[in-house]
Formats: C-alpha cells, sequence, structure tokens
C-alpha cells in the first residue's frame, strides 16, 4: 500500500511537471524568434536611414533665394539656394562620379552662384543667374534629369545629388574673406589653365596652373577634329576674310608658342598669327591644347581635355576623390590660397 502512494504521488509531480517545461520552452523559442525579428527591423531601419535624403535647413539670410533666368523660356523664376543647386550639380556633373568630388561640384556650384550675385552686372536683367552653361552653369528640373536617366537609377542618383548638396550647407570658397569666382571645367587634360590666357583677365591670383593625375581614363580626355582644306580656309575667312594659306609650305601652320597649362597660346597659319583660343572657337574644338597636321587633302587636330581649363576639373576631382581625397582637398587642389567657410 506504501509503494502504490509512493507511485501515484510521483505520477501527480510528472503531471505538474510537463505544462512547465513546455512553456518554459515555448517562452525562449518566442523570446528568441523576436530578438531576430527585432535584429532585422532595427537593419532594415539603419539601411533605409543610410539611403534617406537629408533635408536642406540652413538658413542663408539673404540668399535663402535666387532668381533664376531660364533662357528657352526667358522666364524668371525664384527659387531656394541649395534646391536650384540640385540641378546644378544633376546637370554639370555625372551621379556616377564619386561622392567627394560631387561635394566639391557642389561647393563650387554654390559659391560660383552667390559670386555672380554679389557681382551681379545686370546682364540678366532682374534674374541673379541663368541655367545656360555658356553663360553660368548649367541646371536642369528633377523632372527632367530623371527622365534621362535609366528607371531602376533614378531614385540613387537623385538622391546621391542632393545629399552632396545638403552635406556642404552653407560651404563657400573664399580668398580674403570673399568668394571667389568659382570657374571649373569638364577635363583639364593633366593641367589647369590661368585665366589671363583664356579671357585676358588676370584679377584672380586663386586660379594658377595646377596638374591632375588619371584624366587620361576619362573619355574626354581626347579628340580628333578633321576638316577639308577647302572648310578648312571658309571657316577662317567667316572670321577673317584677308586670310591667304599656301598649304604646299611646309611652315603654314606653326605653333608659335605655349601657355602654361600646355595649351596653344599663338599659332601661325598662312598669313595670320592667331590665338589658340581663337582657334579653338573656329573650328568648335574641345580644347586650346591640341596639335595640328597637314593631311594630303585634310586637316587634323588632335585635341587634349575639354573645356577652357580654368578652375577645377571635373573629371580631375573624381579621379583625386578615388585616390581617397575629401572635397576640401579636392577644392584646395584646384583654387590656390583659399579657405572653404560657412556662409
Amino acid at each position: 500500500m506504501k509503494k502504490i502512494l509512493i507511485y501515484l504521488i510521483a505520477l501527480i509531480c510528472i503531471c505538474f511537471s510537463i505544462p512547465i517545461v513546455f512553456t518554459k520552452e515555448f517562452a525562449q523559442r518566442t523570446y528568441s524568434q523576436n530578438t531576430v525579428n527585432s535584429t532585422i527591423i532595427d537593419s532594415d531601419n539603419a539601411e533605409n536611414a543610410e539611403n534617406e535624403v537629408q533635408q536642406s535647413t540652413y538658413d542663408y539670410k539673404t540668399y535663402n533665394t535666387i532668381k533664376l533666368l531660364h533662357t528657352e523660356t526667358n522666364e524668371v523664376e525664384e527659387v531656394d539656394l541649395d534646391t536650384y543647386l540640385y540641378g546644378v550639380v544633376s546637370a554639370e556633373m555625372p551621379a556616377s562620379f564619386e561622392e567627394e568630388a560631387l561635394k566639391a561640384q557642389a561647393v563650387v556650384a554654390r559659391t560660383y552662384t552667390i559670386y555672380k550675385i554679389v557681382n551681379n552686372d545686370g546682364k540678366h536683367g532682374e534674374a541673379d543667374i541663368c541655367d545656360d552653361s555658356a553663360c553660368c552653369q548649367a541646371w536642369i528640373s528633377e523632372e527632367d534629369r530623371k527622365e534621362k536617366w535609366n528607371e531602376d537609377e533614378r531614385e540613387n542618383n537623385w538622391n546621391k545629388i542632393v545629399n552632396a548638396v545638403n552635406s556642404t550647407q552653407g560651404k563657400i570658397i573664399t580668398y580674403n574673406g570673399e568668394p571667389i569666382n568659382a570657374f571649373f571645367h569638364s577635363n583639364s587634360g593633366g593641367e589647369t589653365e590661368t585665366p589671363v590666357n583664356v579671357w585676358g583677365e588676370s584679377d584672380y591670383p586663386y586660379l594658377q596652373t595646377v596638374a591632375t593625375s588619371g584624366e587620361d581614363a576619362y573619355s574626354q580626355y581626347s579628340s580628333e577634329a578633321t576638316f577639308s582644306k577647302e572648310e578648312f580656309e571658309e571657316k577662317i575667312k567667316e572670321i577673317h576674310s584677308d586670310f591667304e594659306i599656301d598649304f604646299s609650305n611646309d611652315d603654314c601652320i606653326e605653333i608659335k608658342e605655349y601657355t602654361d597649362g600646355n595649351r596653344v597660346k599663338t599659332i601661325k597659319i598662312g598669313n595670320l598669327e592667331l590665338s589658340g583660343v581663337e582657334v579653338r572657337n573656329i573650328f568648335g574644338l574641345r580644347s586650346a591644347n591640341f596639335k595640328v597636321t597637314v593631311e594630303e587633302k585634310n586637316i587634323k587636330f588632335e585635341v587634349t581635355g575639354y573645356g577652357h581649363g580654368v578652375g577645377m576639373s571635373q573629371t580631375g576631382a573624381d579621379s583625386l576623390a578615388k585616390e581617397g581625397k575629401t572635397y576640401e582637398d579636392i577644392i584646395h587642389h584646384y583654387y590656390t590660397d583659399v579657405e572653404i567657410e560657412s556662409m
């Protein structure tokens, strides 16, 4: 009887223990699963936060908005400064470029804009600046910019541009406390140029000739332009009606002098002596850094670089960024003895 009582008590204990064990195991599994889910959610939130576009909140005081002239419609639009810069950076530099290069472009574009406003000569009437790259700097709307990108890269590209502008909010380049005339161009061909050799202006001590490596890796680095001898003569005569040339002479085309930036300064063509800049304009060359070859029927130009060559080279900025340089490093490389300051 005693044994039966012991067995009965043991059975009752087992019955009470089973629910406790399973309840504890379920609780552990539930906690473990919730921990995993929480980790996944936190990870997703971190990723979303990383891709989230920062909002521009900087107070530019008198420069919070600018008046932009749309040259195609001749309309003037008032737009927030940094919102305007989204359109400038996305029009002027490929979104595929390094982030530090895009940041440098944002600071350069902001500086150029402020310089234009401060030194407004009334050329655009009531507007501060226009959207023509041949006159001021290029600009494109968000809608038009996205339309030109592949659909699967539109948002990432745009966010990259916006963050480049917003992460440098308020930053401009100064020399002696004043915003600089922050010229920039596509590809220097290895060396930038001084303004005096392009426009005859020399009052920019911060715009000196500097070298950049790695620019030959970009498509903008080299190009060719070929003209028949008849076309060659006609194009020069459109500007210089007294032009004459005898292609049978070995020295009918001869480069006389180069600039510090290795561009053609003066060149003798037939009975004329022209600047390299004028020859570039006459024949629509990408740069004044060129070589000329007289062939049997044609005149061939081999051109290095793209643009006037003054200030920051955009492909050079990208090349420097790939080497690990920051946007500040890039700016100090291209603009001599300047400061990067907050407005």
